[in-house]
């Protein structure tokens, strides 16, 4: 049983730095690439030079430096000696970016090279484009390898066990119920949208704009509306503790649907292109200002999940 115990421990080490290196390596050229853009060099296209995508471009590098010192706390031991709010919040909002756009990626990354070329993109600008998708696809898979270890050996209670671990005095079940049917009608009625609209519908659609719908769109709009839904899945089955006899799968659904929700939408606002999205202005706002606030709601329901679980295995202990 020891020697199992150490085998475990030992694969669980040699898998955090793996996918430490790994997603280390992979996000360096995306972090050269951001900043040199922010500083005006090899830019692909004119518009890019404006101040507005350069300020764009420098916050994506910020997030890249986050996400390479992230990887090298997860396989180094002065990772689990930062305050566990530090970890938690950027890997909360990276997981919420990278896990969907991994997905879209095999589609959205040649798309987005043969729209960029049909605009007149500069021809290195494919190379560029390359090196973005390897590097993002590089950290969606090598970063929560890393983060899988290192969560598994500062916080157990997150990732395994029963869906149920009990009650103890000074719970807050009642506030989790609560607020999750909320927050889970809200997911359910925002993913229905979005996913009436990638289907084409066109109710809330700007009729002088129904061409600018293109297959960029029609997929992160769906893929809104699918982690919409799959966020509401996670949460009443972790509110309700009916629907999974292990806890991971609702607290992963939940976790990455949260921080899509709110990464996603809050770059959408900041985005110099924001105003030109086909739907009306409205109904455009109402959409990603829902999305922002069921990311946070989502978030601070999983917090108290997770600070109930936590006193209830420790009590079991």
């Amino acid at each position: 049983m020891a020697l199992n115990i150490k085998q475990a421990s030992f694969r669980s080490k040699k898998m955090r730095k793996i996918g430490g290196y790994g997603a280390a390596i992979a996000v360096t050229p995306y972090l050269l690439i951001k900043i040199a853009w922010t500083c005006g060099i090899f830019l692909p296209t004119e518009q890019m030079g404006d101040a507005s995508w350069r300020g764009i471009n420098a916050a994506t590098a910020i997030v890249a430096a986050v996400g390479l010192l992230l990887a090298m706390a997860f396989c180094r031991p002065w990772g689990e000696r930062l305050p566990a709010w530090l970890v938690a919040l950027p890997v909360w909002l990276g997981t919420g970016l990278l896990v969907p756009m991994l997905l879209l990626a095999p589609v959205l990354g040649p798309a987005a090279m043969a729209q960029d070329q049909e605009a007149g993109a500069a021809g290195f600008w494919i190379y560029e484009q390359i090196f973005v998708m390897v590097s993002l696809a590089g950290v969606g898979i090598c970063l929560p390898l890393a983060l899988a270890g290192y969560a598994k050996a500062r916080w157990p209670e997150a990732l395994g066990g029963p869906i149920d671990c009990g009650e103890l005095p000074g719970h807050t079940r009642q506030l989790q119920v609560t607020l999750g049917r909320l927050a889970a009608a809200g997911c359910i009625q925002l993913g229905a949208i979005k996913v009436f609209w990638s289907a084409g519908g066109t109710l809330g659609i700007d009729p002088g704009m129904l061409d600018s719908r293109d297959l960029w769109w029609h997929l992160l709009t769906l893929s809104t509306g699918g982690w919409a839904l799959v966020g509401a899945w996670g949460l009443l089955v972790l509110i309700t503790r009916r629907g999974s006899r292990s806890f991971l799968p609702p607290m992963a659904a939940a976790w990455i649907s949260s921080g899509m929700l709110f990464s996603y939408n809050l770059f959408s606002i900041i985005r110099p292109d924001f105003q030109s999205s086909p739907e009306y202005p409205l109904a455009r706002v109402l959409t990603t200002e829902a999305g922002i606030v069921l990311g946070v709601m989502m978030g601070i329901i999983l917090l108290l999940v997770l600070h109930d679980r936590r006193r209830a295995l420790i009590r079991q202990e």
